[in-house]
């Protein structure tokens, strides 16, 4: 729904200790596993799995646009290096990452591809840096169109600490799929700089991920299907939120539960912008179409949090940002929620259902929006359609006007929290039910 940071505050005016032990490389070659592993299924065996996989961390990918956040996925990449940091919600003694070219148009070619332990921007801890391999080859060309795993890489992870990711990309990639609104910086040189530990090669920032949409995590005695999946806009993308901080809600949720000293996989599938029931131009497919592949397809899922349809409600012709789309009724809106629903209790997922939180004073702010948004809210806190029902609404509204973010959680367009609010959201949440 909006952007981060204040180069891009007029686009949101608009728009509404993983300490990394690197394991010994036998023989110069990294040990691998086949990256075709699929989740459990809903039958599988309750006990930990020490062949299980499940998601540290993930982005949901993003046809290349410029939109209104600077960015290089229109003209891609050739003969550079790109270096990503994320943080993992969970640990283990293995993992392995996850490459997308879903929106490419020719063929993705990696030249090459290493993790390692972060240091500090886009320098790496001495000794950590590990080469990945895809089947035994340390190159790999992805399809137009499809996803690639790598094999998986001996690295004892422990949760919430930080991994660099780094792809060496030769040839010209063409525009590049991507992850638009990342609240991380991520990092650029020219050339190959793929085992660098220091970061002087990488002078240009994007706050955009590219083609990296998933970190994996196996070993360690995780349970099956314990995973949890956070599925929304840009509320959950973490619009508002301090860059570079991790401190959008998913975010939280994880510290909760590590806090807790039971850490779990909790996966951040947001895309700003987002709509249930239309396409968009800048921010994604449908949510009924993409929750197949960006939750369903998650490894170890057995949890999934919606956070979705303020931007049916509010990005029609009757307001919004880019190109209008379709209005969107509450009907429509409440069908697209079932539908969602439908597709996770299909593969065993528990859905719990958020109430959409405050946009008084907001871009979106009507009488009309402001009916929709308190009719669906009323539907999803009655229906018993979802399994479970978190009232983020509540959460960040302000006792003295309900239908208003408090001002204590409003990043500033009274529509998108802020880090404290993002903290509330996460508290909200019981962890019993997740």
């Amino acid at each position: 729904m909006g952007t981060t940071n204040a180069t891009r505050r007029a686009g949101v005016a608009l728009l509404s200790a993983l300490t990394l032990l690197a394991l010994p490389v036998v023989g110069g070659q990294v040990a691998g596993t086949s990256a075709t592993a699929a989740a459990a299924g809903p039958g599988a065996a309750q006990r930990p799995n020490p062949g299980s996989w499940q998601g540290g961390w993930a982005a949901s990918p993003q046809a290349p646009t410029e939109a209104f956040t600077p960015n290089w996925s229109q003209q891609g990449f050739a003969d550079q290096t790109v270096r990503q940091v994320v943080r993992v919600s969970t640990g283990g003694t293995r993992a392995r990452i996850e490459l997308s070219n879903r929106y490419g148009g020719t063929p993705l070619r990696i030249t090459g591809a290493t993790v390692a332990r972060t240091d500090n921007g886009a320098s790496v801890e001495k000794g950590s840096v590990r080469q990945l391999t895809f089947g035994g080859h340390h190159s790999t060309t992805v399809p137009a169109g499809s996803d690639a795993t790598s094999d998986a890489v001996p690295f004892r992870t422990r949760a919430l600490e930080s991994l660099t990711v780094t792809l060496y990309l030769a040839g010209p990639t063409g525009p590049a799929t991507f992850h638009m609104m990342s609240s991380s910086t991520s990092y650029r040189a020219r050339g190959d700089h793929r085992a660098d530990r220091g970061g002087a090669a990488f002078t240009e920032t994007s706050e955009s991920w590219y083609y990296l949409t998933g970190v994996e995590v196996s070993g360690g005695g995780i349970p099956p299907r314990n995973g949890v999946v956070a599925f929304g806009d840009s509320i959950t993308d973490g619009v508002g939120s301090t860059p570079d901080t991790d401190n959008r809600y998913p975010d939280e949720l994880a510290e909760r539960f590590a806090a807790a000293g039971r850490p779990r996989s909790v996966v951040n599938q947001g895309i700003g912008g987002n709509q249930v029931t239309n396409d968009t131009d800048w921010f994604g497919e449908k949510g009924v179409v993409r929750f197949e592949k960006d939750v369903l397809g998650e490894p170890g899922v057995g949890t999934v949090i919606v956070l979705e349809g303020i931007n049916d409600i509010g990005a029609s012709a009757a307001g919004g940002v880019g190109a209008p789309t379709p209005e969107v009724s509450v009907a429509q809106l409440i069908a697209g929620h079932r539908s969602l629903i439908r597709q996770a209790h299909a593969r065993g997922i528990r859905v719990i259902g958020a109430t959409l939180t405050p946009i008084k004073g907001s871009f979106y702010d009507s009488p009309v929006n402001e009916a929709k948004r308190d009719a669906v809210n009323a539907w999803i806190r009655t229906s018993g359609a979802y399994d479970d029902v978190v009232d983020l609404d509540r959460a960040v509204s302000d006792p003295a006007d309900r239908d208003s973010i408090a001002p204590a959680y409003d990043s500033g367009d009274h529509l998108h929290p802020g880090d404290a609010g993002y903290r509330a959201m996460a508290e909200a949440l019981d962890l019993r039910t997740l």
